[in-house]
């Protein structure tokens, strides 16, 4: 080989070999499940990888081969024993029929919690900016992005600071569902999470729409707003508003597909990557697999509500146990609660279970779920439908969707005994078209030219390569709202309209008085 040909090939290599530096700061909880699989692809791909972690972080390791940590020795907010009593307390007011007012004071300590969840956020980062030792140190490593997630503010704090291109890992802002933050989204045909509509509603469903889209922003705002105003003014001066700067991210990795999110207007600058956690089943191992081949023709039915949901009133466990018995089909539940008195031979109970091999498995018939996005997905993926069982969060409007589509029914916790819970499952089971449609769902989210990991992958390097992606994002969150909704172009259109109008009406009487003087002469 020639010389020149030599370095050609060995600048390939390099440029092939080169690793970016990402900063992640992420949102703790099971917004980690989903932030784990980009840093640990990241790793594959040869980037390195910086995870800062609060030091009560209940989710994120501090030690990982897939990247380094910088734990910040301050109480990041998350709590866990907090979220799960939360929870059970729901679960106990809507099956004892508790009064509105018992669910409002639950739903105002909620609200009290995430206060001081993002309260303590902010605490984090003044720790972070006040401490020269720390600041010199990720100033120093030359990131070339930071990567978050915008349910907390923390990383989009940090990324203006520093100065360094973002890019968000999102479903959710701090002010709600996160198109509604950067997207242009008529409330006519957009329903706002976690409504329970759908991109078809009638008048009155219009007005819940706009009530309800109204009442959450100023939720949303009393929650957040004095903790992120406070700490954008005092880093970034009293005119930069918190929220314009989440808008200012270079790029929105929505964690959502068409194939579950209604049809709406997006940006430029947002990829959607909705099943990016999805992957081809693995076998199981080698019990679970004997079990499930002995389901026979009947197959098998699996059922999961989430990390917080361990265990259940023991009343609620005894009907599910019991409905369960009397099908002929085989179940595997997570379940870490006492055994139920009511539970049939041919339940078996994990405290884990392989969920994504357990899907893919082709005897398995039936996913019960309470409508996490994860496990959403992943029914989705490996065409699977699902029994829903929302609790709390977005689980209900996530059902919704599904349920509109055709691929799930829809249980509350409040009405759920053996003979409701039987009977909804046999109905998905026996009626063809839930299979069906869950099958098309599948094979439309299949069917896309590029993976959704690798396309979110390609995108995060396509910042860190470009040093952001400042053309791909509009400058519209800068305008006033008045400009933005073009009131002030309006108001000078009907101006200018009035007075032209007032003009040929003045035109017009001075000509007619005109020509009244003029016969008033004549005669």
């Amino acid at each position: 080989m020639s010389l020149v040909s030599i370095i050609s090939l060995l600048a390939v290599i390099i440029s092939a070999a080169y690793g970016g530096k990402v900063l992640v700061f992420p949102h703790d909880g099971s917004h980690w499940v989903n932030m784990r699989v980009l840093v640990e692809e990241l790793h594959t791909r040869g980037h390195t990888v910086t995870v800062i972690r609060a030091a009560d972080s209940w989710y994120i390791r501090e030690a990982s081969p897939h990247y380094n940590t910088v734990t910040v020795d301050v109480a990041g907010g998350g709590n866990e024993d907090f979220f799960r009593l939360f929870v059970s307390e729901v679960i106990k007011i809507k099956r004892s029929k508790g009064s509105a007012w018992a669910r409002f004071a639950l739903d105002m300590e909620l609200k009290e919690k995430f206060f001081e969840l993002h309260k303590k956020v902010c605490e984090v980062i003044v720790h972070i900016f006040e401490n020269e030792e720390l600041m010199k140190f990720l100033r120093d490593a030359k990131y070339d992005v930071i990567l978050t997630d915008p349910a907390n503010g923390g990383g989009v704090m940090l990324a203006h600071y520093l100065g360094l291109p973002l890019v968000f890992n999102a479903r959710w802002t701090v002010h709600g569902e996160a198109h509604f933050a950067v997207a242009p989204s008529p409330l006519s045909y957009v329903p706002l999470p976690p409504s329970e509509l759908t991109d078809q509603m009638t008048f009155y469903e219009r007005v819940k729409n706009i009530v309800f889209y109204t009442m959450r922003m100023h939720l949303y705002k009393q929650v957040v707003g004095p903790h992120y105003s406070e700490l954008s003014s005092r880093y970034f001066g009293p005119d930069v508003d918190y929220f314009s700067l989440f808008q200012a991210a270079d790029l929105w990795l929505m964690r959502v597909d068409f194939v579950f999110e209604f049809p709406r207007p997006i940006m430029p600058n947002i990829i959607h990557m909705g099943g990016f956690q999805c992957k081809p089943s693995k076998p199981l191992p080698e019990h679970l697999e004997e079990f499930v081949q002995s389901s026979g023709e009947h197959g098998v039915i699996i059922m999961s509500l989430g990390t917080l949901i361990g265990e259940l009133p023991r009343d609620l466990a005894d009907e599910i146990a019991a409905a369960f018995a009397k099908l002929p089909q085989k179940v595997i539940w997570r379940y870490k609660g006492d055994k139920p008195a009511t539970l049939g031979s041919n339940t078996l109970l994990v405290d884990w279970m392989p969920q994504n091999d357990l899907l893919g498995h082709p005897n398995v018939k039936l996913f019960v779920s309470h409508g996490g996005t994860n496990g959403i997905y992943e029914a989705i993926y490996h065409g699977v439908p699902i029994v829903g069982i929302p609790i709390v969060f977005d689980q209900a409007d996530n059902l919704s969707r599904l349920r509109a589509k055709g691929v799930a029914k829809v249980i509350d916790v409040s009405v759920l005994d053996r003979e409701t819970f039987q009977t909804v499952i046999q109905e998905v089971l026996n009626e063809p078209s839930y299979k069906m449609n869950m099958q098309r769902l599948s094979r439309l989210h299949r069917d896309q030219p590029v993976k959704p990991l690798d396309r979110a992958i390609y995108w995060l390097e396509f910042v860190m390569r470009h040093k952001g992606a400042a053309h791909l994002r509009t400058e519209s969150y800068k305008m006033p709202w008045y400009s933005y909704h073009s009131v002030d172009v309006i108001l000078f259109l009907v101006t200018a309209a009035l007075l032209i109008l007032l003009f040929f009406a003045g035109l017009v009487w001075s000509c007619f008085r005109l020509c009244l003087k003029k016969k008033v002469k004549t005669d």
